[in-house]
């Protein structure tokens, strides 16, 4: 099943995949699967571990997981330490510091990054999307493949079980490392999995993670087609407006879930950085409740007014400086 999961993801692109592989089961049996399937696709298929120094061992465990996947065939075979630092916790902080180091090996090799994350992994974020009212996309889970700091991520496995990944491991004579913080119940992830999961299952009658998986592939074609929309709409209105701005009568008129993407899509292609949900609504009152008001103000310090019927960016610097796009 393992070998199938990756097998059309390798035979439809020529370009080299690296497996970021910690030592785990998951990981482990997807760089067991990528080698032998690498081979017939004619792929280079290499590996990467990355040394976070969290805990004690952790350069020994690296070179360990290192020589195992040089063991499997593949090449390169890299391991990279970090230094986590920064907020929302060890976790966090290791993952940002994690994903940094891949996203940089992958613009030196030009690879794509293979992540092992399963159903199983799917079916928490979906739960954690849902406790945490973080939006549809967040709901929608994780994507099988995309392209995010001058990287691409492939996650062949989101249809493939956990308890298949180390039943594959133990089929083949693979060792694996259980990471503590996996069953470390201080982490919300862990409790999800070993606590509020089972009970669902439970409750439900079993099914859970399929269901939560699927429920998420549906919403991930829905998002989808909206975003699709919204693009088209966006190169319509930017057509009809004079300058850079957003004409704000067809915008008014556009569905809610529209017109906040086509605003999303407006201020990002602007360069305005990290923009929330709460951002979009501020200048959506600018379309829907015109009042006279004046500028919302956005991250970065640009701001959004309204002037002549027509929605300007007003980039960073003085408030009496002349409405126009923030730079590029």
């Amino acid at each position: 099943m393992l070998r199938h999961a990756v097998r059309a993801g390798l035979r439809g692109s020529d370009r080299p995949v690296l497996v970021a592989c910690s030592g785990g089961a998951d990981s482990v049996a997807l760089a067991a699967a990528l080698a032998f399937e690498g081979r017939s696709a004619g792929v280079r298929v290499g590996g990467v571990t990355v040394d976070h120094g969290l805990q004690p061992g952790s350069p020994g465990r690296a070179h360990g997981t290192a020589e195992l996947l040089a063991g499997l065939g593949l090449e390169p075979v890299l391991v990279r330490a970090v230094e986590v630092t920064g907020d929302g916790g060890p976790e966090a902080a290791a993952r940002t510091a994690r994903y940094a180091a891949l996203a940089e090996v992958a613009a030196g090799t030009g690879a794509r990054i293979a992540l092992a994350h399963t159903l199983d992994d799917q079916a928490e974020t979906v739960l954690l999307g849902l406790g945490r009212g973080s939006g549809p996309r967040s709901i929608a889970g994780m994507v099988p493949e995309r392209a995010d700091d001058g990287a691409t991520w492939w996650r062949p496995l989101l249809g493939v079980r956990r308890e298949t990944t180390r039943r594959a491991c133990a089929d083949q004579g693979l060792p694996v490392w259980d990471d503590p913080w996996n069953t470390d119940p201080a982490y919300t992830r862990v409790r999800l999995r070993t606590e509020v999961l089972p009970l669902l299952e439970e409750v439900l009658g079993g099914g859970v993670a399929p269901a939560l998986a699927r429920t998420a592939e549906l919403l991930r074609e829905d998002l989808d087609a909206l975003d699709g929309l919204a693009a088209a709409e966006l190169t319509r209105l930017a057509g009809e407006a004079d300058g850079d701005g957003l004409p704000a009568r067809p915008l008014q008129a556009l569905p809610a879930a529209l017109r906040r993407r086509v605003l999303r899509g407006w201020l990002r292609g602007a360069g305005v950085p990290d923009l929330q949900a709460v951002h979009l609504r501020a200048v959506e009152t600018l379309v829907t409740r015109w009042r006279g008001q004046g500028p919302v103000d956005l991250p970065g310090g640009a701001a959004v007014l309204r002037a002549s019927g027509t929605l300007l960016l007003r980039p960073p610097g003085p408030r009496g400086g002349t409405p126009g796009p923030v730079p590029r």
